[in-house]
């Protein structure tokens, strides 16, 4: 598994819309790397369900942080790589770093990325 770590909220001021693009841009990457024949995951794909399920009321909330960025450090636990995409964000430079202190290979472009048989 390879952890897709972009953008989400940085530079979207929470607008909605903007952070539906940041995940567009990760999901996208994500599926290029399973036509590879990897297995992506994005932490939001675990995240977000459980936010909504703890009864969030809006991004960057109590629930939210308690549960957003936390999920994505223990998937890293399950994965052999992330990949870092996209521009500047605090959650996915955490990300590389997390992956980086547990021996994870850390890529910087889908190119860098073989293509399984």
């Amino acid at each position: 598994m390879i952890l897709v770590a972009g953008p989400y909220r940085s530079g979207t001021n929470d607008d909605p819309v903007l952070i539906a693009s940041n995940v567009k841009h990760m999901t996208d990457t994500a599926l290029e790397l399973y036509r590879r024949g990897h297995l992506p995951v994005l932490g939001e794909w675990y995240a977000l369900p459980l936010i909504e399920a703890a009864g969030s009321k809006r991004t960057g909330d109590s629930i939210f942080n308690e549960i957003f960025h936390p999920v994505a450090i223990r998937l890293i636990d399950h994965c052999t790589a992330v990949l870092r995409i996209g521009g500047p964000s605090a959650g996915a430079d955490e990300m590389v770093e997390k992956g980086k202190a547990a021996g994870k290979i850390i890529y910087y472009s889908v190119d860098e990325i073989s293509t399984l048989g």
